[in-house]
């Protein structure tokens, strides 16, 4: 109940940030191109698109133990991703813990959002971190597991079948078994206050039980803690998605897209990413102003990117009142809300193509190209 509290907050104030981080991420990355590399302010801007892709990746973190999350998950295969943060994790530790990484080279291939993954493990080092006040050992360990009819009964909430196995394991102050029962609960920290904001462990919980996992804790005083993180193992081959394909391609278009925003900067914004991609654009505010519109130029218009929530009504119901006329209009939703608020005012038909704000304006290119060729 605490979670879902938290989330519903945590759904409120996503809109207004993810609105905000649209524009900010959206007109950085256009400022770098049209600068290059040479400009003396391209290491500047860049540094303002790193803080807000940082921002992005907070938001996240706080709708993460909600498992609200709007998730891109892909193949992965933990090794690489672990080897990749080595460096990071060394540096985040400290010379006084010795980190050890045990790898399985025949290790299986999960299907997560990397971002996501990113998290647990930067969480559970922290944790671990922070439990070795004086120094230590912490070790991460990586194999395949199987889970049988049995073992699945015990861990609520999963199938029998292959997992990849992470172990986080440290030697440090450990912890009772009245707090164990707690741990999981978002804002519940053994930490000092102002040391910790009690998110990092509800954030892997979230993250885990969203992706079809488990999580295991086990601890003593003073002796040390190790979690251990099951992630479903899938088929790499079967995971070949159209995506990629359009990544290859050409993400420019000449076709007509209405823009229905009733935020003028993220407007304003599109509507200058999707001009230099070479499309037509039309836009409105609000939705009276989209369906007139749209009765005007229906012949024209290829395309509607509608944003999801909005004064006076909801993309959902200007998409029943534009197939009315057109009942074959291609149309997209965008919205900085979380997929936890859309689904609970049910806005939204079945089967619809979605983007998260905040997007890049490639992310944006690439959903655009894949909806107009379908």
């Amino acid at each position: 109940q605490k979670m879902e509290a938290i989330g519903r907050l945590a759904g409120g104030i996503a809109h207004d940030f993810n609105n905000l981080l649209t524009v900010i991420n959206g007109y950085s990355e256009l400022l770098l191109k049209a600068a290059g590399s040479e400009h003396p302010w391209f290491e500047k801007i860049a540094q303002i698109k790193r803080a807000g892709e940082r921002a992005s990746a907070l938001t996240s973190q706080l709708l993460a133990f909600s498992r609200k999350q709007i998730v891109q998950p892909k193949p992965l295969n933990l090794n690489h991703v672990l080897h990749d943060m080595e460096k990071i994790l060394k540096r985040l530790i400290g010379e006084d813990i010795e980190l050890l990484i045990l790898y399985d080279k025949n290790l299986g291939t999960i299907k997560a959002d990397p971002t996501q993954i990113e998290q647990v493990i930067l969480n559970l080092i922290i944790n671990a971190r922070d439990a070795m006040l004086k120094g230590g050992k912490l070790t991460i360990e990586l194999k395949n597991q199987f889970i049988n009819a049995n073992l699945a009964r015990e861990y609520a909430g999963i199938s029998k079948g292959w997992y990849v196995k992470m172990s986080v394991s440290d030697t440090g102050i450990g912890m009772d078994q009245e707090t164990i029962k707690h741990i999981f609960e978002p804002f519940f920290s053994t930490k000092e206050k102002g040391k910790g904001t009690g998110l990092g462990l509800s954030t892997v919980y979230g993250i885990v039980k969203q992706n079809g996992g488990y999580i295991q804790v086990y601890s003593e005083v003073n002796h040390g803690t190790v979690f251990h993180v099951y992630f479903p193992i899938v088929d790499a081959k079967e995971m070949s998605s159209a995506s990629h394909e359009i990544h290859q391609k050409n993400l420019t278009g000449t076709e007509t897209i209405l823009v229905v925003e009733d935020e003028e900067s993220v407007k304003d914004f599109i509507i200058t990413t999707l001009e230099e991609l070479g499309y037509h654009v039309f836009y409105a505010s609000n939705l009276s102003e989209a369906e007139k519109l749209f009765k005007m130029q229906q012949s024209k218009i290829d395309l509607i990117l509608t944003d999801v929530i909005m004064p006076g009504g909801s993309g959902g119901d200007l998409s029943t009142k534009l197939r009315e006329i057109k009942p074959d209009a291609k149309i997209i939703f965008m919205s900085g809300y979380t997929g936890e608020s859309i689904a609970r005012h049910g806005i939204l038909p079945e089967h619809t193509q979605f983007i998260q704000k905040p997007f890049s304006t490639e992310d944006l290119a690439i959903k655009i190209r894949e909806v107009l060729s379908k």
